[in-house]
């Protein structure tokens, strides 16, 4: 193969974004240099973290610069190395980018794989999304045995593994999804003991009803509304992991009208970026390698087919339109 598809930063979006944002191009496969290796990519993660790497506004992080390649999140097979620390043949993690291939000096590469676990799962559960709810859950939430946790976003990627956690604390832990099926699943199969349908219209009424006792801690990934009623039931000494405000990512202004609960009820509020605590990442994700093994753990991928699919699925992400981990296959 001398040549690979890639897919660049076209324009920013000016609100929601659309498909001519982006651009697919077609490009040479380099020549490696000593150290180097080359990734054959066989799956995309795809983030709402993107949306805010897109625009150019002043962030935690560079933006996305335009004309190259999109960032992202990547699980593939070495298939060729002159690095010695990494064979053709090695399954591997990084940041490969929405392409079909990438060269990398293994700085930031991690192996995978050699289980029975699929390639995908490394970008889920077992990658930055699992590690998210593992850092969120047990370094900021601290969630106890008997407590009521509330999960927004709850069957996605993030949030089922959060709530999965809790139940395995012993917690009560209550999801907000949209649409019966998601909450269905949430409920049926993830084990969580609430999942309330905020699409239903009666967001508020049924969370109360939901949280009885009031809520002890909120992994929050939304915003917005869905954030505002969950403030609206915090106990004294809540915590909250902001972890995403997916609401606001077209730019929309998100007033909080429960915001004196913050003080009211002296809520321990902190906003999170995993990447910054990667000293962490060993020992969690070892422990969701564990229960996942184990049968503690569940998790469900949406899956585009193809590169080209990627924008479409990309924006159907950031409307809620997939169901858990959304990942684009790569090869067929």
């Amino acid at each position: 193969m001398s040549t690979y598809q890639r897919i660049v930063l076209a324009s920013r979006p000016a609100g929601a974004v659309v498909p001519d944002n982006f651009r697919l191009e077609t490009v040479p496969v380099p020549e490696l240099s000593e150290g180097q290796v080359l990734i054959q990519n066989h799956f995309l993660s795809l983030d709402p973290y993107m949306r805010g790497r897109m625009s150019d506004a002043k962030s935690y992080a560079a933006p996305q610069p335009l004309n190259e390649t999109m960032i992202g999140g990547t699980a593939g097979v070495v298939v060729a190395s002159r690095n010695p620390k990494f064979a053709v043949g090695d399954g591997v993690a990084g940041m490969g980018g929405w392409a079909e291939m990438m060269v990398s000096d293994g700085a930031l590469l991690r192996k995978v794989g050699g289980s029975k676990v699929p390639l995908s799962a490394y970008l889920g559960v077992l990658g930055m999304p699992g590690m998210t709810a593992w850092y969120g859950f047990n370094q900021i939430m601290k969630a106890k045995a008997g407590e009521t946790i509330v999960v927004s976003a709850a069957s996605g990627a993030v949030g089922s593994v959060v709530g999965q956690l809790a139940k395995l604390k012993g917690c009560r832990a209550v999801g907000i999804a949209g649409g019966k099926d998601k909450c269905d699943y949430v409920v049926d199969e993830l084990g969580f003991d609430a999942c309330i349908d905020y699409k239903a219209g009666n967001l508020e009424a049924d969370l109360a009803a939901a949280t009885p006792n009031g809520v002890d801690a909120i992994f929050e990934n939304v915003g917005g509304a869905v954030f505002d009623a969950a403030l609206g039931r915090t106990n004294a000494f809540a915590r909250v992991a902001l972890c995403g405000m997916i609401a606001g990512y077209n730019g929309e202004d998100v007033p909080i009208k429960n915001a004196r609960m913050l003080l009211t009820n002296r809520v321990h509020l902190e906003g999170f970026i995993v990447t910054e605590h990667m000293e962490l990442w060993p020992q969690g994700l070892s422990e969701l390698a564990t229960l996942l093994a184990g049968g503690k753990l569940k998790f469900r991928e949406s899956v585009a087919q193809g590169l080209a699919a990627a924008p479409e699925a990309f924006i159907g992400l950031l409307a809620g339109k997939n169901f858990g981990k959304q990942v684009v296959k790569l090869i067929k």
